[in-house]
């Protein structure tokens, strides 16, 4: 069946430089090739839903100035539904980038239109309730996320929660969320220790946690412990290899797939993904992440 995702987060244009090092602070290091790349965890998953193969819809906001066109053009040409993206007063959000010879990243957000989306239309949460997952981030207003969970919740809609940025969450949130998705740092931020999955079912049924390139843990109330390895590849740039594992995993939850075999799915999307450079331009197709299993 074709999955049918609705994700409702941020939009962002990436301005991402190369440098030898990742600078200190106080350190101006001298950098390489700079490139202008749509980006945004809540757009990033969308277009890694779709290109997974996922009938997808995106809610969020971009605003009125250059950097709007080239998010919403990025979106529609991955063929995700931008019916739900508006257009609000000010500018798009932002993301600077640098990312260094080891692929790692560092990483600064102004939020800009992404700000304005403090809730949802009568439209956005109908979109919500017809499709089969929702899924969300962190880098919107918490009270988008809680009402399009609860919309979810409502509809019987299976409601996934990326929590990055990590923060502290309320209960209410956390309550109407089915499936939890977070690195080490983010666990631990909310677990208010290092923790493993099985430490957050107290907050949420089922949890995933991602290990980079050691893969994926899963946890859940039923009983179910998982170690999924990934395929092994030469990273370089990691950008945007969570937000491939997200959005792929959704679609995988949506079709249906056990449980271990969409971790092992997100885990290759996320893997090749880490091989390219850029967010939205690394993120895998669908017969990429099969060639990658």
């Amino acid at each position: 069946m074709t999955a049918r995702v609705v994700v409702v987060g941020s939009a962002n244009l990436d301005l991402v430089v190369t440098a030898p090092a990742l600078p200190r602070p106080g350190e101006t290091v001298l950098g390489g090739e700079f490139t202008t790349v749509p980006g945004g965890k809540g757009a990033n998953q969308a277009v890694a839903a779709a290109r997974a193969g996922g009938e997808v819809a995106f809610v969020g906001a971009v605003g009125g100035d250059d950097f709007a066109r080239p998010q919403r053009d990025n979106l529609a040409a991955a063929g995700v539904d931008v019916t739900r993206l508006r257009t609000v007063p000010g500018p798009s959000g932002v993301a600077l980038i640098a990312v260094d010879r080891h692929a790692e990243n560092l990483i600064v957000v102004a939020p800009g239109a992404n700000a304005a989306l403090t809730g949802l239309s009568a439209e956005d949460r109908a979109a919500v309730a017809g499709a089969d997952v929702l899924l969300c981030q962190l880098e919107i207003p918490l009270e988008a996320v809680a009402e399009a969970a609860a919309t979810a919740r409502a509809a019987g809609t299976v409601a996934v929660l990326n929590a990055a940025p990590a923060r502290r969450l309320p209960a209410e949130l956390l309550s109407t969320v089915d499936l939890l998705v977070v690195n080490e740092g983010e666990a631990e931020v909310l677990a208010g220790h290092p923790a493993q999955p099985a430490d957050l079912l107290d907050l949420v049924p089922r949890v995933v946690m991602t290990l980079g390139a050691r893969g994926a843990a899963y946890a859940d109330r039923d009983g179910l412990r998982l170690d999924v390895a990934a395929p092994a590849v030469e990273a370089v740039d990691t950008t945007a290899a969570g937000d491939a594992f997200t959005g792929a995993l959704a679609v995988a939850w949506a079709e249906g797939r056990p449980v271990g075999e969409a971790l092992r799915w997100a885990c290759a999307a996320g893997a090749v993904c880490a091989t390219r450079p850029g967010a939205s331009s690394s993120l895998p197709t669908r017969a990429e992440i099969e060639a990658a299993l």
